[in-house]
């Protein structure tokens, strides 16, 4: 009966599982919008369709993986995503903070930064977006995010504003060489977030960091890109100082990315012994 179907869906619900309920007719119709996902047949009562979440238009199961596959692909990625431009609010609200208090004046041209964007964030996230990803959904996704791109962004914003300082108590720095340094020790922990969110790392995602590192040596090296978004061309004495604190930078974010990693599985690992 439509009573004992809703019944069914609720004692599942009560037990902690998410209840998909697949119907073609009117007595489906109280299970189905009961369900977490109710799915109808394309033939079936208008009723039952009214109410599902998703109605398969040829009434075939085998859609169903598919479905389920795109699902997985968008949130997965969404999350994955995500953490990549959370981590970079993060560490411009801490220089942000920083230089406003200070009044200092900012360490990179908004043209600089935009570059440094291109292949940490922009590129790489429209191509990983694309990606397939099977992994489930779990619940917590902003506790999950918040608790690698808070102190991820807050290494990098410390370690900018320690080269900033570093720079400007030394001689022989000019504006454009500080700028360039800064923009080198962002563009390293940029790509070091980028390497330890892609993890693990498929042919395909290998090739998009090995693009994106290439991008991050051309726009360096490369003259037509140096002068137009006006980065120095710095000698081995300058450039010793944003490939130090880079790899301090990578040794933090990989911590980071190890204590988090240690704290989710514990988190899955309790939440599995209640259930």
């Amino acid at each position: 009966t439509p009573d004992q179907k809703r019944n069914m869906v609720a004692a599942l619900q009560s037990r902690g599982h998410v209840v998909a309920m697949t119907g073609d007719g009117v007595n489906d119709a109280l299970a189905l919008k009961h369900a977490d996902l109710g799915i109808a047949m394309g033939s079936g009562a208008a009723v039952t369709k009214a109410v599902s979440r998703l109605v398969l238009l040829d009434g075939k199961f085998s859609n169903l993986p598919g479905v389920v596959a795109e699902g997985r692909r968008v949130i997965a990625n969404i999350e994955r995503i995500s953490r990549l431009f959370l981590t970079k609010t993060t560490w411009a609200m801490t220089l942000s903070v920083v230089f406003g208090l200070a009044l200092w004046s900012f360490p990179f041209l908004p043209r600089q930064l935009s570059a440094i964007d291109g292949f940490t964030i922009g590129l790489p996230a429209f191509a990983l977006a694309l990606l397939p990803n099977p992994q489930r959904y779990l619940p917590g996704f902003l506790r999950r995010s918040l608790l690698f791109c808070v102190p991820a962004g807050l290494v990098i914003g410390g370690l900018v504003t320690a080269l900033d300082v570093l720079v400007h108590s030394q001689a022989g720095w000019s504006t454009s060489q500080g700028q360039t340094a800064v923009s080198i020790l962002m563009s390293i922990t940029g790509l070091w977030v980028l390497a330890a969110l892609s993890r693990p790392f498929t042919a395909l995602k290998t090739a998009i960091f090995a693009a994106m590192v290439i991008g991050f040596v051309g726009v360096f090296t490369v003259p037509l890109t140096t002068d137009f978004f006006g980065f120095a061309q710095l000698d081995w004495a300058h450039l010793q100082l944003p490939l130090m604190l880079g790899a301090v930078g990578i040794a933090l974010i990989e911590a980071v990315q190890q204590v988090v990693s240690r704290i989710l599985v514990r988190g899955a690992k309790a939440q599995g012994a209640k259930a």
